[in-house]
């Protein structure tokens, strides 16, 4: 099995971007993960999604094909799979700090 840093799966979680830089610490909670495991959004979708949304995050993005094809690869997993990775990056120290961005697209992705 390949190992995936902290920072790559991040970007997976929201097409958030693979290689945002991370700061230390670890989230004192675990979000609600069930959103972005159980989105119905696709690729194009969760893209359109961050351009509108969080352009910044974007930017990033769209600089990194690792991450797109991560989040390609998420997004065609099934839920268990999805879980586990959700979890997994749910608990790498600094992810917390993008929670509530892949939250605002993950509930708004099929708008687009």
């Amino acid at each position: 099995m390949v190992k995936v840093s902290g920072k790559k799966l991040v970007f997976t979680l929201v097409g958030l971007a693979a290689s945002l830089p991370l700061t230390a610490g670890i989230a004192s909670a675990t979000p609600d993960l069930s959103p972005v495991v159980n989105t119905t959004c696709t690729y194009d979708q969760v893209i359109g999604a961050m351009n509108a949304e969080r352009p910044d995050l974007a930017a990033e993005f769209n600089a990194q094909p690792v991450g797109q094809a991560m989040l390609r690869n998420f997004l065609a997993s099934g839920p268990a799979e999805r879980q586990r990775t959700a979890t997994q990056i749910a608990n790498a120290p600094g992810a917390s700090r993008y929670f509530d961005g892949i939250a605002q697209i993950i509930t708004t992705c099929n708008n687009y």
